[in-house]
């Protein structure tokens, strides 16, 4: 069963680029900006990381932090992050638990052909973990999507 609006997020998230666990709890007080996206060097998600680095001092100003999360592995985060300048932690879900808990590891078509893959997802969680608000794959435009979560500040 997805989470979704006013649900709780789970403690634990899971371990970043570097190896290190991430848990909901390092940031109690701060509103949190949990973006899932398909592929590391993609385009399109290239593009939306790029969104939320621009943008990330003014996210920080207002209270939020940013994590990403894929199914790519620590390594592929480690060298995104180095390629992109991302000042911010990537989630490695190699056993696709959060992606499953958070309901966005879903069927995909792509030329006619199905495949299980990640909707690009975001959900917004205030101080206390609670879903307070959540992007849909069709809402988001990649190369401006920090702009439309920031509109809502």
């Amino acid at each position: 069963m997805a989470l979704t609006i006013g649900d709780k997020i789970p403690e634990i998230l899971g371990k970043n680029q570097a190896g290190q666990q991430i848990k909901t709890s390092d940031y109690r007080g701060k509103k949190l900006v949990l973006y899932f996206y398909p592929k590391d060097n993609t385009s399109g998600c290239t593009a939306e990381a790029c969104s939320f680095r621009d943008n990330y001092s003014e996210f920080r100003k207002q209270g939020y932090e940013v994590v990403g999360a894929s199914v790519d592995d620590e390594k592929s985060h480690s060298k995104f992050i180095e390629k992109q300048q991302l000042p911010f932690d990537l989630i490695a879900d190699s056993d696709k638990t959060l992606v499953e808990m958070f309901g966005v590891w879903a069927e995909k078509s792509m030329y006619g052909k199905k495949y299980m893959g990640t909707l690009r997802t975001t959900f917004v969680v205030n101080e206390e973990g609670v879903i307070e608000e959540i992007y849909l794959p069709k809402e988001i435009k990649t190369a401006s999507h920090a702009e439309q979560i920031k509109s809502s500040f």
